[in-house]
């Protein structure tokens, strides 16, 4: 296209937008303003709500440790006593802990008994005082749906150091 014919385009819509006519709009406005104006709603009155005092002494502070995590803590800065090396060797403690699996619990003749799976899929009964693990594990506490296991290990300074390990109950 050249040049001039070009220009003559550009002219002719430029030309079409500097109209400032809007018949159409001022029309629309002029029936808008026309109608009588409408009635407001009032404003809706607001109901007093009864206060609530929230009392939280009770309860435990949501900054401090829960009560499994205490126990765990206690259990781990215990003095750990140097395991019975002389003592018989107990079934499960040829397995890993983490080998192990809590199946059930029940209670039998006054004693709680935690039932563990092994590797296997042989099922053992322990209570507080049974051992299990490589370490000299020894369960500490039963519940439930849980096993506290305390291991006593070699520390790096010749001492011995404990590690408490928790069995859960294992989802079917």
């Amino acid at each position: 296209m050249p040049p001039r014919a070009l220009l003559t385009v550009l002219y002719l819509i430029l030309a079409n937008c500097g109209n400032d006519k809007f018949d159409d709009l001022d029309r629309f406005m002029a029936e808008k303003r026309a109608r009588p104006g409408g009635a407001m709603t009032p404003i809706p009155a607001f109901q007093t709500q009864q206060s609530f005092s929230y009392g939280a002494s009770a309860l435990r502070t949501p900054f401090g440790r829960p009560n499994a995590i205490r126990r765990y803590a206690q259990w781990q800065s215990a003095k750990a006593v140097p395991p019975d090396f002389d003592r018989p060797r107990e079934l499960l403690e040829q397995h890993t802990i983490a080998s192990l699996y809590m199946v059930g619990s029940l209670s039998q003749g006054g004693d709680d008994w935690s039932l563990i799976e092994d590797p296997q899929g042989n099922i053992h009964r322990v209570k507080v005082g049974s051992y299990l693990g490589h370490n000299h594990g020894r369960v500490v506490e039963t519940g439930r749906d849980y096993v506290v296991v305390v291991e006593v290990l070699a520390g790096g300074d010749g001492g011995w150091t404990n590690r408490p390990r928790i069995i859960e109950l294992r989802d079917s």
